[in-house]
């Protein structure tokens, strides 16, 4: 656990940029033997390059994405013809997944905060599919980026009332409480009435904390105000939000809480019937 703690108190001391070039450096090897010996996918970025969650191989990648689509069609029951906003689009892992799955009459909206993510995917995806769309937004983030924007005011530049679904996969996971806050409000005001949105996030409450703050590995030692971080020294390496903090930001929107599913993150033995990492938290705009 030592060890583990120290590797990632030396990662999280360098700055976005040196991250990404380690990263690539770190995965050239197997990128260039992916394209060598023909594993690679139209759609799917060198692991080198993927910058959120765990780098895979094109396939594996693939096969990520697909099962990202499944829960939203089991929890939000996401349909062909509906218009979904991707908060935190990455570079595509959830969109590559809905080419195949959104129809004509279906939209889909994506921004991030990696401009490189952004640009990957319009040169790949908007390409061939034009109901497909991705918007680099300069928000600050002290784990990818630089940006003087802060996100705990940002507007998501989108009308009100424009989504069918919203979701979002690990990004309440590497912000701060304002910000996420925010979010919150942001996806109100853009989901339809009646809309549904999907988050996976990190959620304790007062049976799991103990265990969570002290686990090996992965773990949330510092302690705040209704939520841990995992690192004080960049805030939005990852936090993990107490439920009674969480409700109490939710009761503030127009949103009502219908599902909290908890992932296997925080199983002290390993439940197979969970099928997400993460907890998941579904809402839905009220009528």
């Amino acid at each position: 656990m030592k060890k583990t703690n120290a590797l990632r108190k030396l990662w999280y001391n360098l700055s976005p940029g040196q991250r990404f070039f380690i990263r690539k450096m770190y995965y050239f090897p197997m990128d260039l033997w992916d394209k060598i010996s023909g594993k690679t996918e139209k759609y799917v970025a060198p692991r080198g390059a993927i910058y959120t969650g765990s780098p895979a191989s094109a396939k594996e990648y693939l096969k990520q994405g697909q099962q990202q689509l499944t829960l939203l069609k089991q929890y939000i029951d996401l349909k062909p013809d509906d218009s979904v906003l991707d908060i935190g689009s990455g570079i595509g892992r959830t969109a590559i997944a809905l080419t195949s799955f959104l129809g004509s009459k279906g939209k889909y909206e994506g921004f991030d905060a990696v401009e490189k993510g952004v640009k990957w995917c319009n040169s790949k995806i908007k390409k061939d599919f034009p109901n497909f769309n991705f918007n680099y937004v300069p928000l600050y983030n002290d784990l990818y980026n630089t940006s003087e924007i802060n996100a705990s005011g940002f507007v998501f530049p989108y009308p009100d009332n424009s989504f069918d679904k919203v979701f979002s996969f690990s990004v309440f996971t590497h912000m701060q409480i304002g910000e996420i806050e925010n979010y919150l409000k942001e996806t109100e005001r853009v989901l339809k009435p009646g809309g549904k949105s999907f988050s996976t996030l990190f959620i304790y409450n007062s049976v799991t904390e103990d265990f969570i703050s002290t686990r090996e590995n992965f773990n949330f030692p510092v302690k705040e105000n209704g939520f841990r971080w995992m690192s004080d020294k960049v805030k939005s390496s990852n936090i993990a939000i107490s439920e009674s903090l969480l409700n109490e930001m939710i009761s503030k929107t127009n949103l009502s809480n219908l599902h909290l599913v908890d992932g296997f993150w925080k199983d002290e033995i390993r439940d197979p019937n969970k099928l997400e990492y993460q907890d998941i938290l579904v809402l839905q705009k009220e009528d």
